[in-house]
C-alpha cells in the first residue's frame, strides 16, 4: 500500500507551515512548503498586494502535484502544505495522485486576521486574507479525503490531533469530526 501525501490546506495564517513542520517530525515523512514552490511571478505579485488568480496558480500547483507524484514513486511519505482554496485546486493535486489526502485547517477571519498580525517575515499580507476566505471553497461531502480540523487549540494540540487522525488511518483517512 503506498504511504500518503498529506497536504495541510486553508486559507493564509492558519499555521499550516507550523503544523505541517511538526506532523512531519512526528511521522518521519519529508515537509515541503508549497509557497517554496510558486513561481517568481506570483511571489511579486502577492508581496504587491495583488490576488493571484486561476491562471497564476496552474504553474504553481503543476509544480506541487509533480512533488506528489515523486513522493508517490518512491513511496516516500510527505507532509505539504498547500492553500487549496478550490476544489478544482484540490482536484488538480487529486489527479494521478491516488494516495493524497488533506487536513484542512480551518477558523474563522477575526481569528486569523489576529494570527497573521502577529507573525513576521512572510510574503502574503493581511490585506489578501479577506480575498482568500473569500475564494475558499469549502470541501463538501464528495469530498471525503479532506479532514476538517480547529485551529483554535494550541499548535501541540492541533498537531497531536492530526497525528491521530493520519495514524488511525493512513490510507484511507475519512470525515471525521475535529
Amino acid at each position: 500500500m503506498a504511504v500518503p501525501c498529506i497536504i495541510l490546506m486553508g486559507v493564509s495564517g492558519t499555521g499550516k507551515t507550523s503544523v505541517g513542520m511538526a506532523l512531519a517530525r512526528a511521522l518521519n515523512a519529508k515537509f515541503l512548503d508549497g509557497d517554496d514552490l510558486h513561481p517568481r511571478e506570483n511571489i511579486l505579485k502577492m508581496a504587491a498586494g495583488q490576488a493571484l488568480n486561476d491562471e497564476d496558480r496552474l504553474p504553481w500547483l503543476t509544480r506541487i502535484s509533480d512533488v506528489i507524484f515523486s513522493l508517490g514513486q518512491k513511496n516516500e511519505a510527505g507532509v505539504l502544505v498547500c492553500s487549496a482554496l478550490k476544489k478544482r485546486y484540490r482536484d488538480t493535486l487529486r489527479a494521478g495522485n491516488a494516495h493524497v489526502r488533506f487536513i484542512w485547517l480551518q477558523g474563522d477571519y477575526q481569528f486569523v486576521l489576529n494570527r497573521m498580525r502577529q507573525r513576521q517575515g512572510h510574503f502574503m499580507p493581511e490585506a489578501l486574507l479577506q480575498s482568500q476566505f473569500a475564494t475558499l471553497e469549502v470541501p463538501g461531502e464528495e469530498e471525503g479525503d479532506v479532514i476538517p480540523v480547529d485551529i483554535s487549540p494550541a499548535l501541540s494540540h492541533i498537531v497531536s490531533h492530526c497525528i491521530s487522525l493520519v495514524s488511525a488511518a493512513p490510507a484511507q483517512m475519512t470525515k471525521v469530526a475535529s
